[in-house]
């Protein structure tokens, strides 16, 4: 369609030049209708091209919201089967006290991720309704940090030594809930997608252009350098959504972004060396 409105737009001014060449007296009425239909010409070819950018844009988020219902609903689905499962089990046969506590085990299990799904979508959701204005105070960067290790590790049911630490003294000018969740998201992100025997390295130190640098390393697959940008929007998961090995909805990396924006740092994501894996760099002005 741009393409013949600019053969259209070609061909009628070859033509009123033309015209305006052999009409002689008559050539600054044919330069006026020149001027007018070029114009409108114009304007059609920019709502055009407004129209096509809009239509990709629909486009981008309906496959974001395919992509959300298809996570949500595989999240909510798997614990919710399996929590039915093991009361059916209970409600129609007798088990052993051994048995009945392996089940009560795994349905906690189910019910923190139920949680833990929940609490993204409404962190998410708070991103996009507030501003990210608040009473900020001084936070020490190295205890948040082993903080946040010691509740994932819990969560994963990993021992806190699989986590490495090489921590110097810094602090950061922050809500401390805003750090909790960006720390907590990325160490998530870390033990979640680690090697079968997982491995995650979390240094952090003062730079030279005063600002402190965390670093959070696994030993995973990695991400392709051409997924690195996309990996932090909202809803965004590498792969088919209904063939994935691990539970998410892609909302970890996308509220981890947007809070460092919002304090004015920057995220990035590099390859481990050596050995595979991924190392995401959050770098924050120091306090």
């Amino acid at each position: 369609m741009i393409t013949l409105l600019v053969v259209l737009t070609v061909g009628w001014v070859l033509l009123a030049v033309f015209g305006a060449l052999k009409a002689g007296r008559f050539a600054g009425w044919y330069w006026v209708s020149l001027t007018v239909g070029t114009t409108f010409i114009v304007m059609l070819l920019v709502g055009v091209i407004l129209y096509l950018v809009l239509s990709i844009k629909a486009i981008n988020l309906n496959r974001q919201q395919s992509n959300f219902i298809d996570s949500v609903t595989h999240e909510l689905k798997s614990p919710i089967s399996s929590m039915k499962l093991y009361l059916q089990t209970l409600s129609r046969r007798q088990v052993s006290e051994a048995e009945r506590a392996e089940f009560y085990r795994v349905m906690l299990e189910d019910v923190e991720r139920l949680d833990h799904l929940i609490n993204q979508v409404l962190d998410a959701g708070r991103l996009e309704s507030s501003d990210g204005e608040g009473n900020a105070e001084e936070v020490d960067v190295t205890q948040l940090l082993q903080q946040c290790a010691d509740t994932v590790c819990t969560s994963y049911r990993i021992p806190l030594d699989v986590i490495r630490f090489d921590l110097q003294p810094c602090c950061v000018q922050a809500r401390p809930a805003d750090l909790a969740l960006i720390f907590r998201n990325l160490l998530d992100n870390a033990v979640k997608y680690a090697g079968a025997v997982p491995e995650v390295a979390v240094t952090a130190e003062r730079s030279e252009s005063d600002t402190v640098v965390v670093r959070i390393a696994d030993n995973g697959r990695g991400i392709p350098p051409r997924f690195r940008h996309q990996v932090f929007g909202r809803f965004v998961r590498l792969g088919a959504e209904l063939e994935r090995d691990k539970p998410g909805t892609g909302l970890g990396l996308h509220i981890a972004h947007t809070l460092v924006r919002r304090l004015r740092g920057r995220i990035r994501i590099r390859s481990r060396e050596p050995g595979p894996g991924t190392v995401f760099e959050v770098e924050l002005p120091s306090a």
